[in-house]
């Protein structure tokens, strides 16, 4: 009996072994969303990893995740590594690809808990809402990830991930918007006031100007003209 259940069990693996070596080994995840700032603000946010504990969707899964940052400030050749819990594990991310308010490829490494690398893009194209923006992350699933894949929605689960970070990303470039609106209506406000008071004194010069001449009897050259 032991026998025939062993004998069992190894048909079924063999058969799910079969099964997964089936499964599409290229995976790709999207979703776009539309943001209310202008390309280069909301590309600013994705160019600098320095920016992203203010709205990544991983970055409030361990409070206690460890940072680091190497090579470029931002752009490319910025490089942000992480060392966290068991939700967050441990990986990379390398910045290999910037158009500024166009485009940000980054090389995903994922060290623990399991060993994969993808490859994410965001590009941004200008619309009269603000800004779409496309977030993709593609890859190659080994055969763990396959199997992993019978089981749970990748694409759900990754892509509900993006939603959140679309969504904490949508308020901050709403405030980043709103703080250069200010700081433009304040300019344009100090360089109207400026205008003024420059008209004012010249305004004020030549009135001094005519007085003085006046006062000193100097006429106006058509004034001192005999009448014909």
């Amino acid at each position: 009996m032991l026998k025939k259940i062993l004998v069992g069990l190894a048909a079924l693996l063999l058969l799910f072994a079969g099964v997964v070596a089936t499964r599409p080994s290229e995976f790709t995840v999207t979703r776009t969303a539309t943001l209310p700032a202008s390309p280069d603000i909301v590309f600013a946010q994705v160019n600098d990893f320095h920016l992203w504990s203010a709205w990544s969707p991983w970055e409030r899964l361990d409070p206690n995740m460890k940072r680091t940052y190497s090579g470029a400030e931002s752009g490319v050749g910025a490089v942000y590594g992480w060392t966290g819990n068991d939700d967050v594990g441990e990986g990379r991310m390398t910045l290999e690809e910037s158009k500024p308010s166009e485009l940000a490829r980054i090389k995903l490494e994922f060290i623990k808990p399991f060993a994969a690398t993808s490859v994410t893009t965001f590009t941004f194209k200008p619309t009269a809402a603000g800004t779409e923006v496309v977030w993709a992350m593609s890859g190659t699933n080994g055969f763990i990830a396959k199997a992993m894949c019978m089981f749970m929605d990748m694409d759900a689960m990754v892509g509900k991930d993006f939603e959140s970070g679309f969504a904490n990303l949508k308020t901050v470039v709403e405030a980043e918007a709103k703080k250069r609106a200010e700081a433009e209506a304040e300019a344009a406000r100090v360089a109207a006031a400026a205008k003024a008071e420059a008209e004012r004194v010249a305004a004020e010069a030549a009135a001094a100007a005519e007085a003085a001449a006046a006062a000193a009897g100097i006429q106006p050259a058509m004034a001192a003209q005999p009448t014909p």
